[in-house]
Order: structure tokens, then C-alpha cells, then sequence
């Protein structure tokens, strides 16, 4: 059942599916920072940012470490699904670092019947644990226009003894069948591994994100490159959700198809300066909605008909919207100092600098009871 703050006052547009999570980020064997993870997380941040409406289903334990806009629904005596994301110093000819990630404990599944009795424009699919089963997303496809789907919800798999996080192919997963019935399919490069594109374009669109190369979008007629936003990579944890949520908030307000992958790759790009949960400034956001708004106004005609739901080619001024995201986020800094902590080499300077915008962490230090393995920590504070 949804609590009735969770109902937004407009038309129901978009209903978000994924359970929050703690998440902590570990270097060399060492405690660096503890924040509020999970894919929903990510994704309401952003939507909370661009004044995307929307409704929230996510499951956690009477353990749950902070307060959130959208509440979610507690389960007594289980704990909420926590992640260990283990980083290694090195780092690969790409600039990325190897990551393990764990799940340490997972929070029950999201029913069925856990999702509300109500139409949604837009419904996504984001879990990370494990949460989202078939019948699920059997739920949230009869319920929702367009349903996007984040493919770590189908593909994850996790080591019985250690929690390790594995992939299946997605043949393999149990939801392959269902691929008829989603409209778009998100998937990082490392992800798309697991699944024969060529194939899969035929069945919904496909959304592949690189990083610093930006992303491809995949469609039975096509493809278009959306291009990147150069940014220094702090931590990588997020981008994909951060990225998800832009581009469906750009679809939300009318932009199209390539026009919100911009605004995705840009989210995904702000995300990844930052530790944990970015924190957004507040004028860069209200340039972010002024822009989609004129880019919106521009592509008014941009619909062969009143009957297509999207539009997948490049727009006249595709360049020019990308250019001006580019200077939106040049002019106005994601925080109020730059980010100290660089994975590969050092870490934060004060604890400050994983307080999140809107996300609020009660009294739970690096080394209360969230941990399960025996981790080293580190004092941030008293670092030079």
C-alpha cells in the first residue's frame, strides 16, 4: 500500500519502482563514506530537482538510515538492502576503476499488490537487489503507458556465500518474454554484454550508456549517438540511475528521444563528481528547466502526427540545446566547493561533503551497526 504523500497533485506521470538502499563505499579495504543508495534514489533526486511528478513504491527495513521525500514502505523486522561497493586503487585504460559490488542484506521483494490501483503515463523498473520479480513487472506493464527499464533489475544475479554481484544473460533471466510489452531497455556498455542488442532492438528500444563517450540509442529502424558532458569522475555510483532519470524527465516534458538523452547524459555527468548522492544547485536545475522549456516550445512541430509517442531522429537545434546544457553546467557549480575525494587516490576531507540534498542521514556513524563484514574505516575529519 502507498501512502497518500506519495500521490501527486497533477496527473499521475510516472511510477518509480525500486527499493532504497544503503549503500557504502569502500577503497583498499577501507571505509571512505556511507549514503543513501538504491536506483530510486537516484532517479527521485533528479526528479525532485526537475519538478517531475511522480509516485514512489520502495520497500526497507526498520534499520532505514534516512529521511526521503517519498516515503517508503517499512517492513518490521527485516533489514533494508545494504551494498558494499569495494574499489580498487587502479584503474583501467578507460580511466575506470574496478568495483565489486556486494549485497550485503536485501529487503523483501516489491509485490504486485504493493503498487497503486491507478494509470500512470510513464512506469520504471529499477531494482537492485533483486526486488523487482516477474509478476511485478507484469503489474507495472499493465498499469503504465510506457514502462523503462533499467536491464540490472533483470540481469543481477548474487553469490549465495559472499553476495557478489553476477549477471545472467538476459535470455536467461526469466523476463526476456516480457521485452514485447517494455518500451525502453537501459543498460551500461559492461551490461549490454549480456544481451544481443541486434536482437533486442527489434523487441523495445535499447538505451546503452559509455560514460565519458555518452550513450547510443537503439531502436527497429535506427540508432543515434548522444554525445557526453566532459566531467572529473569522483565515483561512478549512480551515473546509470542519475542518467535514467534525466532522460525520462525529458521525455515527461515533451523533448524528444535525443533531446532527452542529453538531458540524461547530463545528470549522469553531474553525478559522477560527486560522492554518493549528488547534491544539485539549486540555479543550475532552474537553467536546466528553462532550457528543456525552450527546447520543448522549439520542437513543437517536431510530431509527424498527434499519434507518435516519440521522436527518435535529431531535431533542428540538437546541437544547439547540447551546447547550452554544456554552459548550464560550466556556470553553475553541482556544489558549493569542489569535491575532494578522487576514488583512486585520496579521500574526503570532512564528512560534509556526502550530505545530500534533500536526503538527510540520522545519527549513524562509519562504523555503527550498517556494517556486516569486517571493514577497516577511516576518520574523514582528520584528514589533512
Amino acid at each position: 500500500m502507498v501512502r497518500d504523500r506519495n500521490q501527486p497533485n497533477s496527473t499521475h506521470r510516472v511510477l518509480v519502482s525500486g527499493n532504497y538502499c544503503h549503500d557504502v563505499l569502500i577503497k583498499d579495504g577501507v571505509v571512505l563514506a556511507e549514503t543513501l543508495g538504491g536506483a530510486a534514489s537516484f532517479i527521485s533526486n533528479v526528479f525532485d530537482g526537475l519538478s517531475v511528478p511522480y509516485n514512489l513504491v520502495s520497500k526497507v527495513g526498520s534499520d532505514f538510515a534516512y529521511s526521503v521525500p517519498r516515503d517508503p514502505i517499512v517492513v518490521p523486522n527485516c533489514k533494508t538492502t545494504l551494498f558494499h561497493a569495494h574499489f580498487d586503487s587502479g584503474v583501467d585504460g578507460d580511466g575506470r576503476q574496478d568495483r565489486v559490488l556486494k549485497r550485503v542484506s536485501s529487503c523483501d521483494p516489491i509485490k504486485p499488490s504493493d503498487l497503486p490501483e491507478s494509470r500512470f503515463d510513464f512506469g520504471m523498473a529499477v531494482g537492485v537487489g533483486g526486488e523487482v520479480t516477474v509478476e511485478t513487472m507484469e503489474k507495472l506493464l499493465e498499469i503504465c503507458n510506457t514502462v523503462f527499464v533499467d536491464i540490472q533489475a533483470l540481469i543481477r544475479a548474487f553469490d549465495g556465500v559472499n553476495g557478489t554481484v553476477k549477471h545472467v544473460a538476459l535470455k536467461e533471466s526469466g523476463f526476456f518474454h516480457l521485452l514485447p510489452r517494455i518500451g525502453f531497455l537501459k543498460a551500461s556498455a559492461e551490461e549490454a554484454l549480456f544481451m544481443e542488442v541486434e536482437e533486442v532492438r527489434k523487441l523495445c528500444c535499447v538505451v546503452v550508456t559509455n560514460g565519458r563517450r555518452g550513450c547510443r540509442v537503439y531502436w527497429r529502424d535506427g540508432e543515434v549517438e548522444v554525445g557526453p558532458f566532459p566531467t572529473n569522475q569522483v565515483d561512478p555510483t549512480g551515473a546509470g540511475d542519475s542518467f535514467l532519470g534525466g532522460f525520462v524527465a525529458g521525455l515527461v516534458n515533451g523533448l524528444t528521444v535525443p533531446d532527452a538523452a542529453l538531458l540524461g547524459n547530463l545528470f549522469g555527468s553531474l553525478t559522477v563528481g560527486q560522492i554518493g548522492l549528488p547534491k544539485f544547485d539549486f540555479r543550475l536545475l532552474q537553467r536546466a528547466r528553462e532550457e528543456v522549456q525552450r527546447r520543448k516550445m522549439q520542437c513543437v512541430n517536431c510530431y509527424e502526427s498527434k499519434d507518435d509517442k516519440f521522436r527518435f531522429m535529431n531535431a533542428a537545434g540538437h546541437e544547439q540545446f547540447h551546447a547550452s546544457l554544456g554552459v548550464a553546467k560550466q556556470t553553475t557549480k553541482c556544489l558549493a566547493h569542489e569535491p575532494q575525494w578522487n576514488l583512486p587516490s585520496s579521500p574526503p576531507k570532512s564528512t560534509e561533503q556526502v550530505v545530500l540534498c534533500q536526503y538527510t542521514t540520522q545519527s549513524k556513524s562509519l562504523t555503527g551497526s550498517v556494517y556486516e563484514e569486517a571493514i577497516k574505516t577511516v576518520d574523514v575529519e582528520s584528514k589533512p
